[in-house]
């Protein structure tokens, strides 16, 4: 008897990932955590329904939040994650011998617990000497975002829609906290389906409404929604495009 998990990205449209085996399964506090063994994907990462990662392609958007905006901000030392778990923005972000500091906040203890017990290609990185403070409450979030006042760089990665995460009030608590070379990067969704797409403008409005400079990038991401996602790139100083440095970015090799 063949196993298949299957995803809702709309009413009338759901994807499909057939199973070798179930690897782990939990509910937490605050959500229901899956890693599935899959033959084409690998290991699959799902909480409450939804995948949020798999061993095939995670890199992409990994790659894609991390490097973008250390490719311009050439000095960003200090760095705060939010909501990464799994690691794997951790782990690309060690690439840089400049990075000194990483604070990573995760809203569930379990999700890095799952990740470092069975997805062994996204280690939890936030290991690593130099990444301290997994902070584990929602409210700690947007405490995070207050406090942090030392981060140059900021990298939101937000792996599911929290409300409190997708407010002008916490796009401002971003804005306050970042010095004045700040970057903030966010995962924008998709705008392919009609109910993604407004909730993807909604967002952009009210980070466009708060930072001076605000863009959104975009990525090929198969297990995500459509496979088209996208990613907002908001900073004080910095242009994404006319503030790269083409050749030293490649020299970084």
């Amino acid at each position: 008897m063949e196993f298949w998990f299957s995803e809702f990205h709309t009413p009338d449209v759901k994807h499909s990932i057939r199973v070798s085996k179930q690897l782990y399964s939990k509910q937490s506090d605050y959500q229901r955590i899956d890693i599935f063994e899959t033959p084409e994907f690998g290991r699959v990462l799902t909480l409450d329904g939804n995948v949020m990662l798999t061993e095939r392609d995670e890199f992409i958007y990994d790659e894609m939040i991390v490097h973008v905006p250390m490719a311009v901000h050439k000095q960003a030392k200090d760095i705060l994650v939010i909501g990464a778990g799994d690691g794997g923005v951790v782990r690309e972000l060690t690439r840089y011998d400049r990075v000194e500091r990483i604070d990573l906040v995760e809203m569930d203890p379990q999700v890095v617990e799952a990740c470092r017990a069975s997805c062994p290609a996204t280690p939890a990185a936030w290991m690593t000497a130099g990444c301290t403070s997994i902070l584990r409450t929602p409210s700690s979030i947007s405490a995070a975002a207050r406090r942090s006042t030392t981060s140059s760089s900021w990298l939101l990665r937000s792996l599911r829609p929290i409300r409190g995460l997708f407010t002008r009030e916490f796009y401002g608590s971003c804005f306050n906290a970042l010095k004045a070379d700040g970057i903030m990067v966010n995962q924008q969704g998709s705008p392919f389906y009609a109910e993604d797409a407004s909730a993807m403008q909604r967002s952009h409005k009210r980070i466009a409404s708060t930072f001076p400079i605000s863009r959104v990038y975009q990525a090929h991401i198969p297990t995500f929604a459509a496979g088209y996602w996208l990613f907002g790139f908001a900073s004080k100083k910095y242009h994404p495009i006319d503030d790269l440095d083409a050749d030293a970015w490649k020299a970084l090799n």
